[in-house]
């Protein structure tokens, strides 16, 4: 992702260190409100409609609007957590790789509630409620998930007590999205989709498809077939030289000479026909 490396090294003095902790920070101001003055938090929504009516703060306040509701020790469970998976991730990408993601995933939000407003608009309905769906419950997800693709294998235990590996929960958080994916209306699926575009990003740009071209495909057959082994040996015996291609080695013929191919990943070694002719062998 060389377009990322040139903007970390003109932006990256920018970047937000412990931006998890920031995350916690405003998690629990908005789970303080929620108790102390429910009321407030229906102007602090992202409701495209309201913004464009001079209230412009929504664009920030959205982000302290609690991402689940449920009783204190559950707050403060699922607090802890995104923190220490933050943490993992800043560590594994760095500070600005991190923001990038964590503000990207915001920043698709907030298109996706104005794309949401604008087919309303076309659709001749008005569109209020919008910030109802709009959360950072699938920014959190998206955490989750990118924690889980980093380390797929590491445990954590479920409910204190339940060893379970990363893949297996990223697995039914996965089928958990698409249920309520669903489920949900228009509006609820736009804002699933946008809060976690920047996750199918990171994990599309990660994936490795040369493995899969047609130019890896043709390579690798070709060093199956230079490598494959001879279907005899007449004279019988261990041999000292072996032509990775051919397979003659020096009991075929007492005047063949060999060679090592110092261009080749590994110790190949060619008959004097094929030393020169041969495709060398790379490994990536």
């Amino acid at each position: 992702m060389n377009w990322l490396n040139k903007l970390e090294r003109k932006m990256g003095k920018f970047a937000i260190p412990n931006l998890s902790l920031w995350i916690v920070i405003t998690y629990a101001i908005g789970y303080i409100m929620m108790y102390m003055t429910p009321g407030l938090l229906s102007y602090l929504t992202l409701e495209p409609y309201q913004i464009l009516h001079g209230q412009v703060w929504r664009l920030i306040t959205w982000i302290l609007i609690p991402p689940s509701s449920g009783n204190i020790f559950f707050y403060i469970i699922m607090m802890m957590l995104y923190y220490s998976l933050g943490t993992s991730l800043e560590r594994t990408w760095g500070t600005f790789r991190y923001n990038v993601y964590i503000f990207g995933g915001m920043l698709f939000t907030v298109i996706g509630a104005f794309v949401t407003y604008a087919i309303y608009c076309v659709m001749g309905t008005i569109p209020v409620g919008i910030g109802y769906y709009v959360t950072t419950y699938y920014i959190n997800m998206a955490i989750f998930l990118a924690f889980a693709v980093c380390y797929p294998n590491m445990q954590i235990l479920l409910y204190f007590i339940i060893p379970v590996k990363m893949k297996w929960m990223a697995y039914i958080y996965v089928a958990l999205i698409a249920f309520e994916f669903i489920q949900t209306g228009m509006a609820g699926r736009i804002a699933i989709v946008a809060s976690l575009l920047n996750f199918l990003i990171f994990y599309l740009s990660t994936r490795d498809y040369r493995r899969v071209s047609p130019k890896e495909i043709h390579r690798k057959k070709v060093f199956r077939e230079q490598t494959r082994e001879p279907r005899g040996n007449a004279a019988g015996g261990v041999t000292k030289h072996k032509c990775a291609v051919c397979g003659r080695t020096e009991q075929d013929d007492p005047t063949l000479e060999f060679r090592f191919c110092s261009k080749c990943d590994g110790n190949y070694e060619y008959c004097q026909d094929h030393l020169f002719t041969h495709e060398h062998v790379k490994r990536h």
